[in-house]
């Protein structure tokens, strides 16, 4: 898959940022969630690129995108998405988005509404209601959350112990422990393992107070392009709220698709179905 993706590098919104590109076609934003890059989309690329043209960044603090120290807020993160789609002359695309991107993504369609297509959000509880439903079980299941926003120790802690933390990571939110192979994991560990790798995703969840903010402001603003929410039936903090209504109150024409036997990362373990979901939800998208 490796060599038929074309990597760049970019100046968006002030910040030098790595992105991978594939295919021809209608323009699609594939964003990462955590703890991934660009490549948790590698499933996805050989089937979309078939018929969109994709744009693949790694989000600002991740992978090869230069790391800050400041503008983890979504909606800094999303102009950044706006930039970069400017540069590549898009005017509008589809917003694919898993977690942290899903995130961005839904900060996007509130702020460039006019260049969203289509928008789909995979395995994400947005921020406000997140923090709406918190009890002990919801914050037990986002242990994550809350300690990845507390300033310095967390990196203090992860620090040389990167693969322990991902591995343990990756292996929980998984239906299946095995579904990432070693390599995939690798990838993943030196990704955040270089030089500054761990101050982006720590970033991005210390700046939950700025983006609750944003969300509390149009937090009746309903999104006005067709949405897609996807999630793994079998992730914990799914079970616990009903997805399909949360994103009812988020966009009223919305496709849903639980992925079974999935947990938080159904794109990288259970393609397949992704896939599929993606490719009929895209469909109508000709540019």
């Amino acid at each position: 898959m490796t060599d038929t993706v074309a990597h760049h590098r970019s100046v968006a919104n002030g910040i030098k940022m790595h992105y991978a590109e594939a295919g021809e076609g209608p323009p699609v934003v594939l964003i990462h969630g955590f703890p991934e890059t660009w490549y948790a989309w590698r499933h996805q690329i050989p089937v979309l690129a078939q018929q969109y043209r994709l744009i693949i960044p790694d989000l600002r603090g991740y992978g090869a995108t230069e790391k800050p120290a400041s503008g983890y807020d979504k909606r800094s993160m999303a102009n950044d998405i706006r930039s970069l789609m400017t540069n590549l002359g898009i005017e509008k695309a589809a917003i694919i988005g898993h977690d942290r991107g899903a995130r961005v993504g839904l900060r996007f369609c509130k702020d460039h509404p006019d260049a969203v297509a289509r928008f789909a959000a995979l395995d994400n509880i947005p921020t406000r209601l997140l923090f709406g439903a918190m009890n002990a079980n919801v914050a037990n299941a986002s242990w994550f959350f809350m300690f990845q926003a507390v300033r310095d120790l967390p990196e203090a802690l992860i620090q040389g112990r990167e693969e322990l933390w991902l591995r343990y990571l990756l292996s929980s939110w998984t239906y299946d422990p095995g579904a990432l192979s070693d390599a995939d994991i690798a990838t993943y560990v030196q990704a955040y393992a270089q030089p500054g790798g761990l101050r982006g995703p720590f970033s991005d969840y210390g700046a939950w107070r700025e983006d609750l903010a944003q969300d509390e402001v149009d937090k009746d603003v309903m999104l006005g392009c067709p949405t897609l929410a996807l999630w793994g039936s079998e992730f914990e903090a799914a079970k616990m709220v009903d997805m399909a209504a949360i994103w009812r109150t988020l966009a009223d024409d919305l496709t849903t698709a639980p992925i079974a036997w999935a947990g938080h990362l159904p794109h990288e373990e259970r393609p397949a179905d992704v896939n599929a979901a993606l490719q009929a939800f895209l469909e109508p998208w000709r540019g």
